[in-house]
């Protein structure tokens, strides 16, 4: 058995971007821990989450409603990020290294989107 989220780009894409978020996040201050290395994490998986939620639901317009919900998140992510680089726990490189990977991913949950009803 599958599951129809298992056959989305854009959920498999966000899988991956996930375990970066988390790779990169090992290296923040164990003071951030509570912070902000948990909320972008939990930003990040929700971007998941919120495709794989919405890839089941009877209706376009519902599954569209989590594919907005999953690019909020993915706009949380971007600006945790930004946050991250001005407080150095991250540098330029790396930030524009996830902004490349977020901007890709947001654009085909976007495009997906607007395939929908």
């Amino acid at each position: 058995m599958s599951f129809k989220f298992e056959n989305l780009e854009i959920w498999k894409l966000g899988r991956n971007f996930v375990t970066e978020i988390y790779k990169i996040t090992r290296n923040f201050p164990r003071d951030e821990l509570f912070g902000l290395t948990s909320q972008i994490r939990r930003a990040a998986v929700s971007v998941v989450l919120n495709i794989a939620e919405g890839s089941n639901r009877r209706s376009d317009p519902d599954f569209k409603r989590f594919l907005n919900m999953s690019r909020s998140s993915l706009d949380e992510v971007v600006t945790a990020l930004f946050i991250a680089k001005d407080q150095k726990f991250i540098n330029e490189k790396d930030l524009d290294q996830f902004y490349k990977i977020a901007d890709s991913l947001a654009s085909k949950i976007t495009a997906l989107s607007n395939k929908l009803k």
